[in-house]
This record gives C-alpha cells, structure tokens and sequence, in this order.
C-alpha cells in the first residue's frame, strides 16, 4: 500500500470517527439554567405580588414589591455562587431545592440585615414580606420538582456526555454512559500516530466525562492523553479502590473507584469569556486591516501567478486536525505540505513578497479566519507543522509532554512567541523551551494575560529568527 492510499483510508477512517462525535450538550445545560433563572425571577416576583394582594389588598403593591427588587440581586448573586444553577441541580430536585432555598433564604437575611442598618425596616410590611418568602420557598421546591420530569420526558435524562473507553482493564459498567473499545476502534494511547491523535480526539470532543478501563502499565499514556485532549477523565483503578486512597472518585453503586487524572485548563466561564474575546478582537482586526490584507493578497498573486493562500493541516485543541490557513510565502514547486523542513534563513524556496511578509509576521494574518471559525484563538500555544522535526525526532516524540499543549485552542499569538521563542528548533531545547513557556500560559490563563501578551506581540512581529 503506497503513502497516499494509506493517507486515504486514514482520512476515511477520520471522517468516520468524526461521525461519532457526541453532539455538544453544553448548550442544552447553558439553556435549561437561563431558564432556569428566569422561571426563579418570574416565581420572587409573582410571589411577593401575591402577597401584597393577600395581606395588603392590592396587586404589585409598592412597597412589597420594592422588597422583592431588593432581593433579587442578592439571591442571584448567592445562587450562581452556591451551584444553584448546575448540572447536579438539573438531574436532583433535592438538591436544587436545597440550594434555592438556601439562596433564598440567605438574601432574605442581607435584605433585613441592610434595612436594618438604613433604619429603613418601616418601609417594608413584615407579614408580606414574610408571606412572600414563604409562597417563593414553596415555588422554587415546586419547580426543582418539576425539572428533573422536564429533563426526562424531554431529553431522556441526558444532561451530560459520558465515554467509558475499555482498554482491557477491569469491567465498569457506568449509568447513562457510552462504552466503546479501544481494540475495536484502533485507539492506542502508546501510539505516535497523529491521525490515530485526530480519531482519539473527535471520540472525546463534547465529552463531559471519560472514565478509562486499562491495565496498569498503559495508565500513565492515557493520562497524557485525556490531559492533552484538555477534558475531564478518570482511569479505573481497583487498588485505589481497595486501598481507599483520598482524593480519587468512587462510585458507590458500582463498587468501584477511579482516579481523577485530568480537568479542562478553563470552565465554562472562562471558555465563554476567551471566545467572546477572541471573537471580537478577530472581527475588529479582519474589518481594519481589511485593505492591507487586499494589498498583500494581489502582490502575492503577482509574483507569480500561484494561489494566494495556503492551507496546511495542523494539530489543534484536544488533539483534532483543522486547516490552518497562511499567506503563501514559498514557490507553488517547493510546498511543504507536512512541514518536515523548516524556514531557514535565506531560504531558497521563500518568494521575495514571502520574505518579506515572513520578516514582520505578515502571513500569519489569515489565521484572524481560523478564529472567527473557532479552530484558534487569540492568544495559546501555536500550532506546529505535523512534520515539524527536534533533534531529527517529531515534536511529541522528543516530548511527549508536548501533546499536553493540545488542551486550549493553538493561538495566534502566544507566551512563547513574545518570549521570542521562535524559528527553526534544531535542538531538543529549542522544542523544550517553547513547550516550558506554553504550559506555564495553560497553567495561569487569565483574560487579562491574554490582553498582555497581544499587546506584547506588537514588539516582537518583526524578529531575528522570523525567516
């Protein structure tokens, strides 16, 4: 079987493992809290009315109602701290109606604490008030109640997407959980493979659990691998288990426990805040720098007549191929479609415009598309060439520690970048540095580093080792 066969059942393969992605539940949870919120809003509000028409006599009476105003934030504020609104809530009424009521009834508390420190109790009817915070207590256990039915009848109980992955360790069967094998699937975490990385990777993408089954020795590999996948797994472990060790995660009704062996870098909050950033910033910069990129795009073309763009696969978030697009800086005869060989100065195979652009970081500029598209960010761990070569060894295997770079989004601009960490890596250490800088951004992401290094970037686009 020639190179470019194997290429085509690879890609086939891919495609295939692509079609067994779970779909995102993500959305579905950030609905049903939004929801969730509303119906609580919704539930203070009428309560506290309908107070206010029991003991006042009069519907939305005012100063009830400014009570009810007065609480809300408080109780809101609380919920979202107290996990109110999580994924527990969604599948327990007992616990969402714990912590709703204890929300409540926390607020309540504020409310009264303040007026009385504003000698501003007078304002306030205490039996409406007091009537309204019961029928509201009353309300929120009614539809904590309700909930966990809604969730059943409408979407069968799944809140969450959980994989276990059978690797020839000891049998677990989890509730609600997808169980596939990795013999079957041709998934090997020792492997150097990178389409073998990519299948792994769409199997895990949109998971929100993945406990893994295997023997001891191939625990160590599989740690990498949900690590660098940048998603919340577990690996069975029966001498956890029976030596009760602290720290790990038991199932109780399975009799069995696993160790915690990697978490996402960023939560929910931070994924929204970076790609609400990344989103903006990304448009911004594509809409002024529109008629510069024209420019670039039309000397390009003619040069020599070749493609303006070019399109090479990469290693992305959670170990999964995208296209990462480039202004074309090399003769059309002399691409490097894995990048085996890297830039050196004086290039021969560098156009003059490609030189030029290369010089001042000019054709990294359409990876602004890369963005908005949600293959990159902003600001992470650039993506490296498949081919890319330390110490005549591929990236991941001088290192395996580097696959763990694959737990954000690759960026456009990044830690390493500004540290001036850039050019060919002939040595191990060019890689290791790098990989050093990379991890340490994983490790202290923060919104406020990101606006940092971009910001950074703009002193170091022209560089010495930019070639």
């Amino acid at each position: 079987m020639n190179e470019q066969t194997g290429l085509l059942l690879d890609a086939n393969v891919t495609a295939d493992f692509d079609r067994r992605s779970a779909p995102s539940l993500e959305r579905r949870r950030l609905r049903a809290y939004a929801a969730m919120v509303c119906v609580d809003l919704l539930i203070v509000l009428a309560s506290f009315a309908i107070a206010a028409l029991i003991y006042e006599k009069q519907w939305w009476e005012p100063r009830t109602m400014l009570a009810a105003q007065i609480l809300l934030p408080l109780y809101f504020t609380i919920a979202l701290y107290n996990k109110t609104y999580s994924t527990h809530a969604l599948s327990s009424w007992f616990y969402g109606a714990r912590k709703a009521v204890f929300a409540l009834l926390i607020s309540a508390a504020l409310v009264n604490f303040i007026a009385f420190y504003t000698k501003s109790n007078a304002e306030f009817s205490r039996v409406s008030v007091t009537i309204g915070l019961g029928l509201s207590a009353c309300a929120l256990i009614a539809f904590r109640l309700a909930v966990p039915l809604f969730i059943n009848r409408f979407w069968k109980g799944r809140t969450r997407n959980e994989l276990v992955i059978d690797d020839g360790g000891p049998s677990f069967a989890l509730p609600n959980a997808v169980r596939i094998s990795a013999k079957d699937l041709r998934i090997d975490p020792t492997s150097d493979d990178a389409f073998m990385f990519d299948r792994l990777g769409s199997l895990l993408r949109n998971q929100d659990r993945v406990v893994i089954t295997c023997p001891k020795e191939k625990r160590a590999n599989w740690s990498l691998m949900l690590k660098s996948a940048g998603v919340y797994g577990e690996v069975v472990s029966t001498a956890a288990h029976d030596l009760g060790v602290v720290g790990v995660h038991t199932y109780g009704d399975l009799d069995m426990t696993t160790l915690v062996v990697s978490n996402g870098p960023l939560g929910m909050r931070a994924r929204v805040a970076k790609r609400v950033f990344d989103t903006v910033i990304a448009g911004l910069a594509l809409l002024c720098l529109s008629p510069f990129l024209l420019a670039i795009a039309v000397a390009i073309k003619l040069e020599d007549g070749g493609p303006v763009f070019f399109v090479q696969r990469r290693l992305g978030k959670a170990n999964r191929f995208f296209d990462m697009i480039k202004f074309r800086s090399i003769h059309c005869h002399s691409q490097d479609e894995v990048g085996t060989q890297s830039a050196q100065r004086d290039d021969a195979r560098v156009t003059r415009i490609g030189a030029f652009i290369r010089r001042n970081s000019l054709d990294e500029l359409p990876q602004l598309l890369n963005v908005l598209k949600g293959d990159m960010s902003m600001v992470g761990p650039r993506p490296h060439a498949l081919g890319s070569l330390a110490n005549n060894q591929l990236f991941w295997v001088a290192h395996r520690q580097y696959l763990l770079r694959h737990s954000l989004k690759p960026g456009l601009t990044g830690l390493a970048q500004v540290r001036g960490l850039r050019g060919a890596t002939q040595q191990t250490k060019d890689l290791t540095d790098r990989l050093d800088a990379d991890l340490e951004y994983i490790s202290n992401w923060s919104l406020a580093r990101d606006v940092d290094i971009m910001v950074r970037t703009l002193s170091v686009l022209r560089h010495e080792n930019a070639f």
